[in-house]
């Protein structure tokens, strides 16, 4: 690998940015000052920029607690992204959301430069388990429950495979509900579909959980950190 791209696929800074680091002799690589980015450097050089060493890394793993407002995408010109909220440092080439989240749902999202772990992932025949709490406008109950455990169909149409309904709490008098939800889809604003397709609407939406992996009750909306080697190693024996 050239030594610019290791430089710039580790966030030291743009190819750019990087070429003027060479060009000024503050890169160097096994102790030697370099002068060239078109250098071949292996990952497991000693590689130092000034007085840092640089590790390499090729992928990188976090686990966030989106907040509401926030797209789940890797940029947008008019609103704030989750990779908006990293640190600068951590805003690594290629990182993106582990499937979606909408803008007002809040909760567990995985941000990742690892395509094929993110395809393992949300590949429909993997049946990776989602689990979401949410308030309900409308009151569930059994009859509720049995027709998730169904499959339900949607309007359009679609028909979903079974999915596991848990009530938490009922509240007749504000026509209102607490559910958890367990769902092995991820189809497109399907939860609100779902409870739309009994006539009722879903206020509020958080996952908790994906897999094995579940959301940090330490992290603040917005928070986020890396996962641990246990965490990581969980989620692919899943998908």
């Amino acid at each position: 690998m050239r030594i610019d791209k290791y430089l710039a696929n580790m966030n030291v800074g743009s190819r750019k940015e990087v070429h003027k680091l060479i060009k000024a002799g503050m890169v160097s690589v096994n102790d030697a000052i370099i002068k060239t980015p078109k250098m071949q450097v292996q990952e497991d050089d000693n590689v130092m920029v000034g007085d840092q060493k640089i590790s390499y890394q090729k992928y990188h793993y976090f686990l966030m607690n989106k907040p509401k407002g926030v797209l789940s995408a890797t940029e947008d010109f008019h609103q704030k992204t989750v990779i908006d909220l990293l640190d600068k440092k951590d805003q690594y080439q290629n990182l993106a959301p582990v499937g979606r989240l909408d803008k007002d749902t809040t909760g567990l999202l995985i941000i990742t430069n690892d395509g094929q772990f993110t395809h393992e992932l949300l590949a429909p025949n993997k049946h990776v388990d989602k689990v979401y709490w949410a308030k309900i406008a409308g009151v569930a109950d059994e009859n509720t429950v049995n027709k998730f455990a169904e499959g339900l169909e949607l309007g359009d149409g679609t028909q979903l495979k079974p999915a596991k309904l848990e009530i938490l709490k009922q509240d007749i008098d504000r026509d209102s509900s607490e559910i958890e939800i367990t769902i092995s889809e991820g189809k497109y604003h399907q939860i609100k579909r779902m409870f739309a397709s009994l006539g009722m609407q879903v206020v509020e939406l958080k996952r908790l959980s994906m897999g094995s992996l579940k959301l940090d009750d330490s992290l603040q909306r917005g928070q986020y950190r890396e996962l641990t080697d246990e965490e990581l190693a969980g989620l692919k024996n899943k998908a």
